[in-house]
């Protein structure tokens, strides 16, 4: 069985596009999340092993979220997404806890992959 994931992402198409690339790529999406507050409840309820989660949500910010999914469930591991640049949010990628960070664009379950056996 795949790796776990919860998708969370204000767009629908998205998080649609982002669930058939990964589970073409033998992750299991678990559940998907439209904002940060629904995130949390979701990584409660599903214990996903990855959380894909992108930086601008419509209620508080991705890298916020990050922080509070530290706190209550650590053994979820946190990827950044976002349709900006990583450059464009300074330090607070690498200070949130997230694992990592993974610009939309280049999404792939790869690259996640990669992203998950790499990072410390």
């Amino acid at each position: 069985m795949g790796v776990s994931v919860l998708i969370v992402d204000d767009h629908p198409g998205f998080r649609s596009m982002a669930r058939r690339l990964l589970e073409a790529d033998g992750y299991l999406v678990v559940g998907e999340a439209s904002d940060g507050a629904s995130a949390v409840i979701a990584v409660a309820a599903l214990k996903p092993e990855v959380v894909l989660l992108d930086v601008q949500l419509p209620d508080r910010d991705g890298i916020e979220v990050t922080r509070q999914l530290r706190e209550h469930a650590p053994a979820c591991q946190v990827v950044l997404i976002s349709s900006r640049d990583a450059s464009d949010y300074g330090r607070c990628l690498d200070e949130c806890g997230a694992r990592g960070f993974i610009p939309k664009s280049e999404l792939s379950g790869a690259m996640l992959a990669e992203l998950l056996a790499t990072a410390d």
